[in-house]
């Protein structure tokens, strides 16, 4: 009986060596199943970009969003019923776009490898692929990932615009994210951009002082003004790089280091004591934010993700499969 306990515990041992390794995203995980999968991807997001380069904010608002709701498992993309309130009904994910081009890909790849590439997976490799045509940096995707079969609209619970950094350093945590990362990853606002409405009270009313925020640019406050109008039945939108818009570099960093900010978490980053010494290296280093950005996007891209027979492969991205 004993040597039967010792073979058993030996048998598990071996076991929590093994499983990790077998069930861990990798590198060219299609490779064999779908030799073409990443070049499809590729194809048409370039395709895509050429006709609008605002797909790359777009798209990594999706992957964030997606991942810090039940991990990475593409549950953002999944429609509502009549019986269901889904991730993309909640209001922080109403300016959530490109779900077309999500349908579009995962249509190719149907047509190239039926039942094969998870949705979640296309979501990881579209925003890498839009991140590169910007100017960004150049990194492989792990895969592997499986589709989720749960979305509910209660479940959305994103760091907010007027988050304090120690309020989106706790959001982040919770999900394995350190501060560094956080600092990083936000970093994705050098091309993103922002109704007014998620700003509107930095330009006139701060935290109800009546006054702008006494943080941000004078200048900037008068242009960010002009551009959101006084019409409260209409939501214009501004750049938060004022520079770079369009291109994926450290100007963000940059911006914020100058009272440039358009949001207030991106100007708390600047002026916090928690993060402004890391706001600094990155507004120093271009290759440096960006081979650091790489990293914290391969670890956002692991979050919780579902992997082995956990969840599905969608064969329609919007809808779970028929049992």
């Amino acid at each position: 009986m004993e040597s039967y306990h010792k073979y058993i515990s030996v048998t598990f041992f071996f076991l929590s060596l093994i499983l990790p390794l077998t069930l861990a995203l990798q590198v060219g995980f299609y490779s064999k199943t779908c030799p073409n999968a990443e070049t499809i991807v590729q194809q048409v997001v370039q395709q895509r970009f050429a006709a609008d380069k605002s797909i790359t904010p777009a798209l990594l608002r999706m992957h964030f969003h997606d991942c810090f709701v039940r991990g990475c498992d593409a549950s953002i993309l999944i429609d509502s019923t009549s019986t269901n309130q889904a991730e993309k009904a909640a209001g922080p994910n109403g300016s959530v776009r490109e779900f077309a081009l999500i349908d579009q890909i995962k249509s190719k790849l149907e047509q190239s490898c039926p039942k094969t590439v998870s949705c979640a997976d296309i979501i990881t490799l579209a925003t890498r692929d839009s991140v590169v045509l910007a100017g960004g940096p150049k990194y492989n995707v792990p895969t592997g990932r499986r589709d989720g079969l749960i979305s509910r609209s209660s479940e959305v619970n994103v760091p907010g615009p007027s988050f304090t950094v120690s309020q989106a350093q706790k959001s982040f945590s919770d999900k394995g994210l350190t501060l560094n990362d956080m600092v990083v990853l936000l970093g994705a606002h050098t091309v993103g951009i922002a109704h007014c409405s998620l700003f509107q009270d930095r330009l006139s009313n701060f935290q109800g002082t009546g006054s702008p925020d006494p943080t941000m640019n004078k200048a900037l406050v008068t242009k960010l003004t002009g551009v959101c109008g006084s019409n409260p039945n209409v939501d214009p939108t501004a750049f938060l790089d004022q520079k770079t818009p369009f291109v994926f570099d450290n100007q963000y960093y940059n911006q914020i280091k100058s009272n440039m900010g358009v949001l207030q978490i991106d100007q708390e980053l600047a002026l916090d004591s928690l993060s402004s010494t890391l706001v600094t290296n990155m507004a120093a280093n271009n290759v440096g934010f960006g081979q650091s950005f790489a990293k914290a996007m391969v670890k956002m891209g692991s979050i919780q993700v579902l992997q082995g027979t956990s969840g599905e492969i969608r064969q329609n991205c919007r809808v779970l499969n028929k049992s």
